[in-house]
């Protein structure tokens, strides 16, 4: 499959994360560029500088109507709607690690991970703000995801586990088979199962309904595996940030790998839609391949 690259216009600007937005363009963070970037499918590129200097943009996801994003290094999430408008929102506890986010569709709440202060916090339809702190020490909170029964799921990075907040607000965590796996990204893919990387595993783990993790090998050694994401059909795709490849991963647990076309590229956040990828990249390049 060929894979086309993109220069962002800001000069190392390091995208980081990237998602698929309702108006069927991309939306990426920039973050040493601190903008937000937009990508059409013909590789067209709008740019909106977030107010707050240097605000560490980490991972972007969809709301309802509007994207939300992590600013790290501000202790703030924000949103930005589809004409560039931007609004930000402080998080009270200071120097607090506000890293991966995600949309819960059922009550229309933003969640987000705060690794340095070991919690998760949520904004609810009003923007009234209240954190869970995770009863396992140090275990940095990474990606985080939603289900379809409004349930929370994200890594716990240190903890070698994946943690689950239900509906009722009630924490749990599932051990990961693999010792000091490292999970990092996480994101629900069919049938309501949950999946994840493993940076330190070389695999990539599934989550039953019942619970149980399976996990599968990848082809190439120390591809350090980043970010997944999922659309629609049998595969899940993600990136290999160690092996310079994106990959997808079958039902079965196949995993098919490519070749990103720059060397030391450093692939991290990725996105899929129904007939392409699309993946940033830290060299200031957005990569696109046609399935």
């Amino acid at each position: 499959m060929m894979i086309q690259e993109f220069k962002v216009t800001t000069k190392d600007s390091s995208p980081y994360s990237i998602v698929l937005g309702e108006d069927q363009s991309f939306w990426f963070t920039q973050n040493k560029g601190n903008k937000i970037g937009k990508i059409s499918r013909d590789g067209s590129i709008s740019e909106f500088t977030v107010p707050a200097k240097n605000a560490g943009l980490s991972i972007i996801t969809i709301g309802e109507n509007e994207l939300w994003f992590t600013e790290m290094a501000m202790d703030k999430v924000a949103k930005i709607g589809y004409n560039g408008n931007i609004e930000e929102f402080r998080i009270p506890n200071k120097n607090c690690g506000v890293y991966g986010i995600a949309y819960n569709h059922i009550d229309k709440s933003i969640w987000f991970t705060q690794f340095n202060a070991n919690k998760i916090g949520r904004l609810d339809n009003t923007k009234k703000y209240t954190e869970f702190t995770i009863p396992l020490p140090n275990s940095y909170p990474s990606f985080i995801t939603t289900d379809n029964n409004g349930n929370i799921w994200f890594t716990l990075n240190q903890a070698n586990a994946i943690g689950k907040i239900d509906t009722q607000g009630h924490f749990s965590s599932i051990e990961i088979p693999t010792e000091k796996a490292g999970p990092v990204g996480i994101c629900l893919g069919p049938d309501d199962e949950i999946w994840f990387t493993e940076i330190l595993g070389n695999k990539i783990g599934r989550i039953n309904g019942s619970s149980l993790i399976s996990e599968f090998e990848l082809p190439t050694q120390n591809a350090k595996p980043h970010a997944i994401a999922y659309h629609s059909g049998d595969k899940l795709w993600f990136s290999e940030w160690g092996a310079n490849k994106i990959a997808s991963i079958n039902m079965e647990g196949k995993v098919s790998e490519y070749d990103l076309p720059t060397l030391n590229s450093e692939p991290h956040g990725i996105a899929v839609s129904s007939d392409e990828i699309w993946i940033a990249l830290e060299c200031n390049r957005i990569a696109k391949m046609k399935l």
